[in-house]
């Protein structure tokens, strides 16, 4: 009897303290009940691979042998690989031409199709359809574009009477192939330009004209500020994805020729899956990792001399 009233005089202040806290607070394990899933999804397949990735890079670990630790032996013979610098250089070369390039192209683009001509839905769904094709068939279709011999880029030259262009073998070709195949898939990228060019007030525009501004100080005062958010946000997901590229140049030339396509993340992908050396490529992955963030955290500080925020925010 004493321990039933007992009870029940816990579960009476259990009930009256639990009428004090706010529904926020009761509702927390609810929530975190649905969450779950995701929780341990995030914990399996992102927090700890990465933990175990950057402990394998101080690492010398074979994929079918026991990692042995090395300390910083990786990372100090990163500096002295060549093949690491050239993969670093071409992969630069590659990010910093193709999207700035890319931008101003998908620019032009939406600039074009935010303006009434015939048949625009038609335009704008053929400029967004190579978005949506797999990166392996894209790969694929602009190797036999781009081929020396059988080429429909080359076949063309030479109907027209003008020289071939080796753009798969030949060092001098090869990188500017690329880039000029990453235009190919602008199309999302003017979409969102085309999106945050409807954003635009009209009224900015008739107020411009009554001062007598003309078409250029239109857009340069007046469009580029107002969408330079969605740039900034174009330009910052386009380095750090440019870096990450790996399928065109290890379907269309695995790196060559003389390694001129050889991009980081296909180095990294040699270093572990041919070479068997996953502690290396770790070790690879982790400066990529500090490039990109560097490179991220650089943007961020500069974008307050360029991205204007309608409502005074940067």
């Amino acid at each position: 009897m004493v321990g039933q009233a007992l009870a029940i005089r816990l579960k009476v202040k259990f009930l009256s303290l639990r009428r004090h806290i706010p529904s926020e607070v009761r509702n927390i394990p609810v929530g975190l009940l649905f969450a779950l899933p995701w929780i341990l999804g995030f914990l399996g397949f992102v927090v700890y691979p990465m933990a175990a990735s950057f402990y394998y890079s101080f690492t010398f670990y074979p994929i079918l042998g026991h990692p042995q630790w090395t300390g910083l032996e990786n990372y100090r013979l990163l500096f002295n690989d060549r093949l690491f610098k050239t993969a670093t250089y071409n992969t630069a070369y590659f990010a910093f031409l193709s999207v700035p390039t890319g931008l101003v192209l998908a620019l032009i683009l939406a600039l074009a199709m935010n303006r009434e001509i015939v048949a625009r839905p038609l335009y704008r769904t053929i400029f967004y359809l190579p978005t949506l094709m797999p990166a392996v068939a894209n790969a694929i279709l602009w190797l036999y574009l781009l081929n020396s011999q059988y080429g429909l880029i080359n076949i063309a030259l030479r109907a027209l009477g003008l020289p071939t262009i080796p753009f798969l073998s030949s060092i001098k070709w090869s990188k500017p192939a690329l880039i000029f195949m990453s235009w190919w898939g602008v199309g999302g990228t003017m979409v969102i330009l085309l999106a945050a060019l409807q954003d635009v007030p009209q009224s900015l525009y008739d107020a411009a004209a009554i001062d007598g501004a003309g078409g250029w100080r239109k857009f340069w005062h007046i469009t580029l500020p107002m969408i330079s958010p969605a740039m900034f946000f174009l330009l910052v997901t386009g380095l750090i994805g440019a870096f990450q590229t790996f399928t065109a140049s290890y379907i269309m030339t695995a790196g060559g020729p003389a390694d001129s396509t050889l991009m980081y993340a296909l180095y990294t992908y040699r270093v572990a899956f041919e070479r068997m050396n996953m502690g290396y490529a770790c070790s690879l992955a982790w400066i990529l990792l500090v490039i990109t963030g560097a490179l991220t955290v650089l943007m961020f500080r500069l974008s307050g001399r360029w991205v204007f925020y309608a409502g005074g925010a940067k």
